[in-house]
């Protein structure tokens, strides 16, 4: 019901409404698991390229999307389970583990997942290092990632603003990157920097972003 949801009234909402520059489509596998790898620029971008993909893709969500009261609360629910969220609790090493194992779980029943290797939003817009999440969803579950590149979703929904505004946003599926070979090293760290950096590569071939070779973190409060 929810797949109907989406394909039928969301997605062509979203496209009536903001026209999005979709480039790629042939290059995301129909079926069988796989991971959308993408750079990350506004919080939106969980809802442009679930409603842009050619098969329902999930990512993971913080759990308080789930459980708000009242009609505020149903909706948000309906919302994101509708794009494919997942919820997930966040914040501590645990939680991060058993994020990535509810990815893994959605991997291995041959669906595709969606993952910013950044972690965070880039807040000046450039492409920064990739954290190895990536690399172990696809060696431990033997899929193929899909680098993704968004321009625009951070002028549709800037930081700190709760309305989208009506703004062009372009998305790019690039070729899968097979990792046959390394299938099964997801313990290894030089496999796992191996396989993270060529995804940056790839998304940064899409994007065109500038490369920061250190992690974005998230800014502490003062």
């Amino acid at each position: 019901m929810l797949d109907l949801v989406t394909k039928l009234v969301l997605k062509p909402l979203a496209r009536g409404i903001w026209r999005p520059n979709i480039e790629g489509l042939e290059n995301v596998p129909r079926k069988g698991g796989v991971i959308l790898a993408s750079n990350h620029l506004s919080f939106i971008d969980s809802v442009v390229i679930p409603l842009t993909a050619p098969r329902r893709v999930h990512f993971l969500a913080k759990a308080e999307y789930f459980t708000g009261a009242g009609m505020k609360g149903a909706l948000s629910k309906g919302f994101f389970e509708a794009i494919g969220a997942v919820p997930v609790e966040r914040g501590t090493y645990r939680s991060a583990q058993a994020s990535l194992e509810s990815a893994l779980a959605i991997l291995e029943d041959g669906k595709a997942f969606g993952i910013y290797p950044e972690g965070t939003r880039s807040l000046d817009g450039r492409l920064y290092r990739g954290k190895t999440g990536v690399a172990w969803l696809a060696l431990t579950a033997g899929v193929p990632v899909v680098p993704v590149a968004l321009e625009g979703p951070e002028q549709i929904l800037p930081i700190g603003k709760r309305v989208p505004r009506l703004k062009k946003v372009t998305v790019r599926f690039g070729e899968p990157l097979h990792f046959d070979e390394l299938h099964g090293q997801a313990r290894s760290l030089k496999a796992r920097r191996q396989v993270t950096d060529e995804v940056m590569r790839a998304i940064q071939q899409l994007s065109g972003q500038e490369v920061v070779e250190s992690y974005n973190e998230i800014p502490k409060a003062a």
